[in-house]
Formats: C-alpha cells, sequence, structure tokens
C-alpha cells in the first residue's frame, strides 16, 4: 500500500504507506500563499508512513508553529507539519504520482476563500479549521 510523489523537476521524491488519516481542501491565506494557488488540496498521514526517499527538500517556517517543504530547484510545495501534531505531516495531494487515488473530503479554512472560488461540491465545508465553529 506505497505511493509517491515528488516534485515537478523530480529532484525530490517521497513515499507514504497505508492511508490518509483525513483529506481536505485548505483555503487559509498561509496555504494560498506558500502554494500560489487560490486552495491546496492535503492529504494527512501519520508520520511515520512518510519519508523522503531521494533529493533534499529544502523547508521554512510558515509560521511560529508551522514548517512546510518544497523543492529548492522548481517550487513544488510537499509538506507542511504543525508543531501542535507532531505524529502527523500533511501532504500536497497534486504532488502525488496518483493524486486521483485521493479525493477531498472537506473544505477547511472558508472564512478566507477567495469570492470566486465555487466550492459547491457538496463536501462539508469548515469555515475554521477542521471542525464546526
Amino acid at each position: 500500500d506505497l505511493r509517491e510523489g515528488g516534485c515537478l523537476c523530480g529532484k525530490v521524491r517521497y513515499r507514504v504507506s497505508g492511508r490518509p488519516r483525513t483529506a481536505a481542501i485548505c483555503h487559509c491565506v498561509s496555504c494560498r500563499r506558500a502554494s500560489g494557488a487560490q486552495s491546496v488540496a492535503w492529504l494527512v498521514f501519520p508520520l511515520e508512513a512518510f519519508s523522503f526517499v531521494s533529493g533534499d527538500p529544502a523547508g521554512y517556517r510558515s509560521s511560529a508553529e508551522v514548517s512546510r517543504t518544497f523543492c529548492g530547484g522548481c517550487g513544488t510545495s510537499l509538506t507542511y507539519q504543525h508543531d501542535g501534531n507532531p505524529d502527523s505531516i500533511d501532504v500536497t495531494v497534486a504532488s502525488l504520482d496518483l493524486p486521483d487515488e485521493f479525493p477531498p473530503t472537506r473544505h477547511v479554512w472558508l472564512e478566507d476563500r477567495v469570492s470566486w472560488e465555487s466550492v459547491d461540491d457538496g463536501l462539508p465545508r469548515f469555515e475554521r479549521g477542521s471542525s464546526p465553529g
């Protein structure tokens, strides 16, 4: 049950195993700016289910509690880790070799959504985070 993914230029590759804990489309300002897209689809895996298998991703702290990785060559956004959830890692769905295997199950941080993005797909919607309120 292994899946692989990586960046646009192929320099950085990773592997995940098992099923994700959740699959969400995030609309927060931080994800939008980090990716240059109106929203980002993420899969959350247990940290032990993830590994980089080639290349050395660049990293940065996008806030006091959040670390992100990306390819230093082509810029592809790869992972997100929150210090409050040290046993989890979020992986960008679009960086997987077979992203169609993991459709989203919810929209999060809709309070930050750009007005022209349609989210009328019937998925649960959360104004903040992944829970009501």
